[in-house]
């Protein structure tokens, strides 16, 4: 997500602070809102996908996925 982006959400959060906002910036947030919350997620997932485990014999081997349900 670009810094233009985050800037306009920063923007609407100041807004709705002091007045309230229309509905098409309601949903222009709500969008934004959404994008930014994905592209926190892929982030995430990509730094722990980059995480190994030493034991103690030195051995390296990547995280396991836990089963969610």
């Amino acid at each position: 997500m670009d810094q233009k982006k985050i800037d306009r959400i920063n923007e609407l959060a100041r807004k709705a602070k002091v007045q309230e906002l229309t509905p098409e910036e309601t949903e222009e947030r709500a969008q934004l809102r959404a994008e930014y919350i994905a592209a926190y997620k892929r982030n995430l997932v990509a730094a722990l996908e980059s995480v190994r485990v030493v034991d103690d014999k030195g051995n390296k081997s990547p995280l396991k996925k836990k089963d969610v349900q």
